[in-house]
C-alpha cells in the first residue's frame, strides 16, 4: 500500500531516523580530537611503547624461571643486552640497579597515569629481589660505580666496592616495597662510608660485609675544613649520604639520621670560601703517604691532586675543595643544589637551615661565574679567582700540560636549579640567571618574573629533558598557559630527536639506547601536567648511576672506562679504545 499517508509516514520515520543517528554521534564529534590532543596522547603512547620494550628486552632471557632483574642497555638494532667485556677474557650482561632508578621511577609513573599496575608491579619486583637476593649482612646492596650483577649468572662482578655517586635511588618505593630492608641499607650504607665518625671523614668506597657500629650515636668533633684523610670527601659521594638519611629521618622520624645528614651536608659549607661563599666540591685533602716526581702519577696518596697541579702558580689557594671546573661546578650546582632545593619542604622547618645553605651557594656562583652577555660560566678557584684562558703548566689530575681552561655554556641542567632556587626562595639574582641560560638555549623569554612578560618561542628546537622540567615547575607554580605551550614543544622534540628505534637515544644511528635515560621521565611528567596531576610523577632530582672499570675493546685495548661510554656507539661512528690517559689511574 503506497498513499499519501504512509508515504509520509515512512518520511516523517527516515526523518527521525537520521535525528537518532545523528544524536548518536554528536558525542563523537564533540570529543574529536583537537591535533594538540592528538600530540599528547601520541607522547604518552611513545612512553608506553618504550616501557615495553625496555620490559621484553631487557628482561631475564637466561633461565626457565626468570627474575624481574633488567639489563642496563639495549642494541637497538638486534636487542641483544649489553655486554660489559672484562679484561681478563670474560663477558658479562651488565645489570648495575642504580643505573635503573630513572627507569623505576618512569614505571610507577606510568602505572600512576594509565592505571596499568604492571609497570609499577615491574619497579617492586626487582626491589623485593634486590633485597632478598643482594643484600649483604651490613645492609648493602650489590650495586653502584664498581659493582653489577651478570644478569647471565646472578653473581657479582666488578671490583667489589660499594659507591654511589648522585644516584639518588628511589627511596620511596624501596620503602613501600620493604621498610626494614630500606632502613638497614640506609644505616649500612652510612656504616660503611663513613671512616671516622669524630671528623665525619667520609670515602665514595665502602667495604662490604661491615658489621653496624653506633652509627648516629658516635661523638663528632666538627673539625674544621680540609684536614688530611684517607678517603675523599667527593660531594658526589656525599650527596648520597645526605639525601638517604634525611629520607631515614622522613620515613622513621629517626632525629639521628637528621642531624648527621646536616651535619654533612654543613661540612661542604664551612669549606666554602669565606669571602665569596663559593664551593665546595670536597671539605677534606687527600692524605700524602708517598712521593713522586711523576706528574703523570695522579693516585690521591701522593697527595691533593689540586695542589700538585696548580701549586706553584697559585699556592695554598689550590686545592680539590677550592676548584671550580665544569664537572665540579655541575655537581654542587646543578644536582647537589636540585636534591637539596627538593630535600628542604619535606623535612618541614628541620629544612630551612639546608635551603638556606643552597640559597647562598647559588647566589655566589650566579654572581662570580656567569657571564649572561655569553651564557658562559667562568671556570675559577672559589677565592674568586677566574682560570679562563689560564693553560696548565703540568701534567696532572685536572688535564695535560698546556689544556687551556676555557669558560664554558650554561645548560638547561642549570636552569632547573636556578628557576626552583627561585620558586622557593624568590630570590631575583636567581632567576635572572634561570632567564638568561632559557634565552641562550632557544626557550624564548620565560618572564622578567615567573607569569610575567612572558613571549616564549614556540617554535625552539630545544630537545633537552632538563630544559622541559624546568618549564614544567614554571607552570606548576603559576599555571600560565604559555608554559605548557612551551613544554609540549619541547615535548614533541624530544620524540621528534631522540625516539628511535623504541628506545631514546641521542643520536638516529646510536647502537645502545641506555634504559635510564631521562627523556621519557620528562614526557610523564608534562603528561601529569596537562592531566593535572603532577604529583603522580615523582619529582626529577637529576640522580644518574655508572659503572666504571677495566673494558676489553674489540681491537685487544684494555682501558678503564665508565659505562657511559659504550652509548656513543654509532653505526657512523663505531666505538673504540680511546687513548691511553696518562691519569688512566686516577680516582674520580
Amino acid at each position: 500500500m503506497n498513499t499519501p499517508a504512509s508515504r509520509v509516514g515512512r518520511s516523517v520515520a527516515r526523518l527521525f531516523s537520521l535525528l537518532a543517528g545523528f544524536l548518536l554521534v554528536l558525542p563523537a564529534l564533540r570529543a574529536a580530537e583537537s591535533p594538540e590532543q592528538a600530540q599528547d596522547k601520541a607522547r604518552l603512547q611513545t612512553v608506553v611503547a618504550f616501557a615495553d620494550h625496555v620490559l621484553k628486552d631487557a628482561a631475564d632471557r637466561y633461565r626457565p624461571d626468570s627474575t624481574p632483574l633488567l639489563a642496563n642497555g639495549i642494541d637497538v638494532y638486534t636487542k641483544e643486552q649489553l655486554l660489559w667485556h672484562f679484561s681478563d677474557g670474560k663477558d658479562a650482561v651488565l645489570s648495575d640497579f642504580t643505573v635503573q632508578q630513572n627507569f623505576m621511577r618512569v614505571l610507577a609513573a606510568l602505572t600512576n597515569l594509565t592505571g596499568d599496575s604492571r609497570y609499577k608491579d615491574a619497579a617492586k619486583a626487582n626491589y623485593a629481589y634486590y633485597f632478598a637476593h643482594f643484600q649483604d649482612e651490613g645492609g648493602l646492596l650489590r650495586w653502584g660505580g664498581h659493582c653489577a650483577i651478570d644478569l647471565k649468572t646472578l653473581q657479582p662482578i666488578g671490583p667489589l666496592v660499594h659507591e654511589l655517586k648522585n644516584a639518588y635511588p628511589y627511596y620511596q618505593l624501596m620503602y613501600e616495597v620493604n621498610p626494614d630492608a630500606t632502613v638497614r641499607y640506609i644505616k649500612g650504607f652510612w656504616n660503611a662510608h663513613v671512616y671516622n665518625w669524630r671528623t665525619l671523614e667520609i670515602s665514595r668506597h665502602g667495604e662490604y660485609g661491615k658489621k653496624i657500629g653506633p652509627l648516629w650515636d658516635n661523638p663528632f668533633d666538627d673539625p674544621k675544613p680540609f684536614f688530611e684523610t684517607k678517603g675523599l670527601s667527593f660531594l658526589d659521594a656525599g650527596t648520597d649520604l645526605i639525601y638517604s638519611a634525611a629520607m631515614l629521618f622522613e620515613f622513621t622520624g629517626d632525629r639521628g639520621a637528621l642531624l648527621w645528614s646536616r651535619r654533612l651536608a654543613e661540612q661542604y659549607v664551612k669549606a666554602r670560601n669565606p669571602v665569596t661563599k663559593l664551593g665546595a666540591y670536597q671539605y677534606t685533602q687527600a692524605k700524602k703517604t708517598a712521593d713522586t716526581t711523576d706528574d703523570n702519577i695522579t693516585l690521591s696518596w701522593y697527595g691533593d691532586r689540586a695542589h700538585r697541579q696548580f701549586g706553584p702558580e697559585f699556592g695554598d689557594r689550590a686545592l680539590e675543595g677550592t676548584m671550580l671546573l665544569p664537572r665540579l661546578a655541575a655537581t654542587i650546582y646543578a644536582t647537589n643544589a636540585l636534591m637539596q632545593i627538593q630535600l628542604a619542604p619535606t623535612l618541614g622547618p628541620d629544612g630551612k637551615q639546608l635551603l638556606d645553605w643552597t640559597h647562598e651557594g647559588l647566589a655566589a656562583f650566579a654572581h662570580y661565574a656567569y657571564l649572561p652577555e655569553k651564557n658562559l660560566l667562568r671556570p675559577m678557584l672559589t677565592d674568586g679567582t677566574d682560570l679562563s684562558n689560564f693553560a696548565l703548566k703540568r701534567n696532572g689530575y685536572y688535564g695535560r700540560a698546556g689544556t687551556v681552561l676555557a669558560p664554558y655554556h650554561a645548560t638547561p641542567e642549570f636552569m632547573l636549579s636556578y628557576a626552583r632556587a627561585f620558586l622557593v626562595t624568590g630570590d631575583p639574582a636567581l632567576w635572572a640567571m634561570a632567564r638568561g641560560i632559557a634565552q641562550a638555549n632557544d626557550l624564548g623569554e620565560i618572564g622578567t618574573t615567573p607569569g610575567q612578560g612572558v613571549a616564549i618561542n614556540l617554535d625552539t628546537r630545544n630537545d633537552d629533558a632538563r630544559a622541559l622540567f624546568s618549564v614544567l615547575d614554571l607552570y606548576r607554580q603559576t599555571h600560565q598557559a604559555a608554559y605548557l605551550q612551551l613544554a609540549r614543544a619541547i615535548g614533541n622534540n624530544i620524540v621528534k630527536t631522540r625516539y628511535h628505534h623504541g628506545y631514546f637515544t641521542r643520536f638516529e644511528d646510536q647502537i645502545y639506547a641506555n634504559i635510564d635515560a631521562i627523556e621519557p621521565y620528562a614526557l610523564l611528567a608534562l603528561d601529569a601536567a596537562i592531566k593535572g596531576r603532577p604529583e603522580q610523577v615523582p619529582y626529577f632530582i637529576n640522580g644518574s648511576g655508572f659503572f666504571d672499570t677495566e673494558y676489553r675493546f674489540a681491537d685487544g685495548t684494555v682501558r678503564r672506562i665508565q659505562d657511559g661510554m659504550l652509548y656513543f656507539a654509532r653505526k657512523s661512528r663505531p666505538l673504540a679504545a680511546p687513548p691511553e690517559r696518562f691519569a688512566s689511574k686516577k680516582e674520580d
